[in-house]
């Protein structure tokens, strides 16, 4: 398939762009800001793919730029949307309107250029933290602002996809891990440990579903390869390690301890912050063995990144 791919810099955008391309799709990926915006680790997931797909500097979602690259090619096959405004996503003052125009920006004009070039199929990213999205406590509200602007654009996406008869795929997220990922909990645990020392875990109560990055890319891809042509929606939550945080963080030593050599020492806390929904996860076990994905390689693969980048 020609697919446009929208989001590649991110975390899990620039895992789903290489699974893409693994499976023999030509993937163009529009980037929102100039080459030289980017620095970090935004930066080097760009290096990372950028000979694996064609990259459109300054070209957000339905800018001029971005409807000049729908209209440069003679047909597309898919539009993955995985771009989403996440400026200060865990703020409590994040904005969810401003947010879902930013998501949603001239989409009727995107969806009609698109169906003009023979594209009948959109694949839009969600999150298990927006609301009525996976199983859980606390009547599966939003989670936060941010999760509520996901919800919202999900809805907006449904509605005009349906209205102009386009197949309308969703992938709900839950929490992805691994190489390349900001400093979120699992790299936290990695860089306190190679410093040898005890990492505090304040949360150990929370019930959430924690999937390796490269495991989740291969089921983007599968779902991508799986949306027919007829108006409608289909929808995948995947999910892989279903437990508590606290039980996670020691399966998350026992396997870096092994390939770090060092003791990966942790100290469950008292939670005393609720804030968030006890229990919130997906419902579709991945199945690894119809992907072809190799558990050891994986955690011995994050291993070496860590050690890589937090020993350097």
């Amino acid at each position: 398939m020609k697919i446009l791919f929208t989001g590649a810099s991110s975390f899990t955008g620039m895992w789903f762009v290489r699974a893409l391309v693994a499976d023999g799709h030509e993937v163009v990926a529009p980037i929102h800001k100039s080459k030289n915006a980017y620095d970090g680790l935004r930066k080097e997931r760009i290096e990372s793919i950028k000979n694996e797909c064609r990259l459109v500097f300054e070209c957000p979602f339905g800018s001029d730029s971005f409807m000049d690259l729908i209209r440069s090619e003679s047909s597309w096959d898919l539009l993955c949307h995985h771009a989403a405004d996440v400026t200060n996503y865990k703020s409590p003052d994040f904005d969810p309107i401003k947010a879902l125009e930013n998501n949603t920006h001239r989409l009727q004009e995107v969806i009609h250029l698109l169906k003009e070039k023979q594209c009948s199929k959109v694949l839009l990213t969600g999150s298990v933290f927006e609301q009525r999205e996976g199983v859980g406590t606390d009547d599966l509200r939003a989670v936060s602002p941010y999760g509520l602007s996901k919800g919202f654009t999900s809805d907006y996406f449904q509605f005009y996809c349906l209205k102009s008869q386009m197949r309308l795929g969703k992938f709900v997220i839950p929490n992805p891990f691994g190489p390349y990922e900001e400093m979120r909990f699992t790299s936290y645990l990695a860089k306190t440990w190679l410093k040898q020392e005890i990492a505090p875990v304040s949360h150990p109560n929370y019930v959430r579903d924690n999937v390796p990055v490269t495991l989740l890319a291969k089921s983007y891809a599968y779902f991508a390869q799986l949306l027919n042509n007829s108006s409608g929606i289909q929808k995948i939550n995947p999910s892989y390690y279903v437990e508590s945080q606290g039980a996670f963080t020691e399966r998350f030593a026992k396997e870096m301890r092994q390939r770090f050599g060092l003791p990966c020492r942790y100290e469950l806390q008292i939670q005393t912050d609720f804030s968030e929904p006890i229990e919130r996860m997906n419902t579709d076990l991945i199945d690894r063995m119809q992907l072809g994905w190799s558990e050891t390689k994986s955690w011995d693969e994050l291993a070496e990144y860590y050690k890589r980048v937090y020993t350097s």
